[in-house]
């Protein structure tokens, strides 16, 4: 199966907020830009994410290094045990 991830940085580039949605599936990587105009508050960007999501229009795929994500040491241990 396919290990589709995605990340939404939001920042203020003068004069407005602006949020980028990186999707990275099947090792190639697409990225979208939004502008939000005023500073948007955590349930804005969560309603943004839920009701705009699927009409966004990202960029044409790249290809990109996927990194696995580190393991806590510690779970890694106790599964060991296990």
């Amino acid at each position: 199966m396919d290990k589709v991830s995605g990340k939404l940085t939001v920042f203020f580039e003068e004069p407005f907020w602006v949020g980028v949605f990186e999707r990275v599936s099947d090792g190639r990587l697409s990225v979208c830009k939004v502008t939000f105009g005023a500073e948007p508050k955590d349930y804005e960007v969560y309603d943004f994410v839920l009701k705009k999501y699927y009409r966004l229009r990202f960029s044409p795929a790249v290809a990109t290094d996927v990194k696995e994500a580190g393991r806590n040491p510690k779970r890694v241990q106790r599964e060991k045990e296990a």
